[in-house]
């Protein structure tokens, strides 16, 4: 996965049909989830598409999560959620403003509301994950 600086850099110089290929092909190079994961208790309420996020604690005590969607350009968001926060320890990932990190990215402006409306739920989910492992 690119850096998320790298990757504002190349999203600014896009067109909008261009960012939003650019998302979904972020989405594809997602590392798999395994369909067992795919459950109630890893579901993202809010989202208009399924979205499923995973956590797992490495050795080093940093977290790094397993996210899916059912839809391809929702997949791409999350992928962009997670290069805020993967592998970090659960105190950074607390401290760190996804919001501002994505602000850039103009995702609401850039997408239809739909596709926009469970980012919040998104980044709520992994807060109260990084919280729950402090």
């Amino acid at each position: 996965m690119p850096s998320l600086a790298d990757l504002q850099d190349e999203y600014s110089f896009l067109d909008a049909d261009d960012r939003y290929r650019l998302l979904i092909d972020l989405g594809r190079d997602l590392e798999a989830m395994p369909e067992a994961l795919k459950t109630d208790a890893t579901l993202v309420r809010g989202c208009s598409a399924s979205v499923w996020v995973y956590p797992m604690v490495a050795a080093d005590g940093t977290l790094h999560f397993l996210a899916d969607s059912n839809a391809a350009i929702t997949k791409g968001i999350i992928a962009l959620v997670l290069l805020t926060v993967q592998d970090r320890a659960p105190a950074a990932i607390v401290a760190t403003d996804i919001e501002a990190a994505l602000a850039p990215f103009d995702l609401r402006n850039q997408l239809s509301s739909n596709r926009t409306q469970g980012i919040p739920n998104m980044i709520a989910l992994i807060r109260e994950t990084a919280a729950r492992y402090l």
